[in-house]
């Protein structure tokens, strides 16, 4: 299997600077096509606590910070004193936690009951479709993660919960990124 070894070699020929500051290993990456990455893991626990993208457009200009793990920056979710137009703070809010073993999604103020809720992979279109059957919400999400190892998505793989408005999608990491997640932080900690 070439692909994940390809984002293997891609992350280990980057250029990265690595910093330990309040309890976090945080690593910037930069990649020879000029995208750069930004995580931060927990130093106890190894686990990624927030990942970020940026590109430049085709003039140079740097693009904003894009969010693939971890909470949704505060100007997405609006300012407490802004006078213009936002979101209400009860529209669902969708954000990714991963764990050491699996990926994982969470959407908070989802008011439906978990029957009324149905989750599946959509294996043609390479996503996972979350859907009510009142047709009030519906999402359909990748996996980066997957996409860039070219890994195929499996059903077996994917449960989900619902509790307290907020269901909580959960989907196994396959050992192919398990291995390469270790691998990483191995040569991250030897840095």
């Amino acid at each position: 299997m070439a692909a994940p070894q390809c984002w293997a070699e891609a992350l280990k020929s980057s250029r990265k600077t690595l910093l330990i500051s309040d309890g976090k290993r945080k690593i910037h990456y930069l990649f020879s096509d000029g995208k750069e990455m930004s995580e931060e893991y927990d130093l106890k626990t190894d686990e990624l606590i927030v990942r970020r993208w940026r590109h430049r457009s085709p003039l140079g200009a740097q693009s904003p910070w894009e969010v693939e793990v971890g909470e949704p920056s505060v100007s997405r979710l609006g300012s407490q004193d802004s006078e213009f137009i936002r979101e209400s703070r009860s529209n669902p809010v969708f954000m990714r936690k991963d764990t050491k073993t699996k990926f994982q999604w969470i959407i908070q103020n989802l008011a439906y009951q978990k029957e009324l809720v149905s989750v599946f992979v959509e294996p043609a279109e390479r996503c996972i479709v979350i859907k009510t059957s009142n047709k009030k919400y519906y999402k359909k999400f990748h996996i980066p993660d997957l996409d860039r190892c070219q890994l195929p998505l499996d059903s077996a793989a994917l449960s989900f919960t619902h509790a307290n408005n907020t269901l909580t999608i959960s989907y196994k990491k396959p050992k192919e990124i398990l291995k390469g997640e270790q691998e990483l932080l191995k040569e991250l900690k030897g840095q």
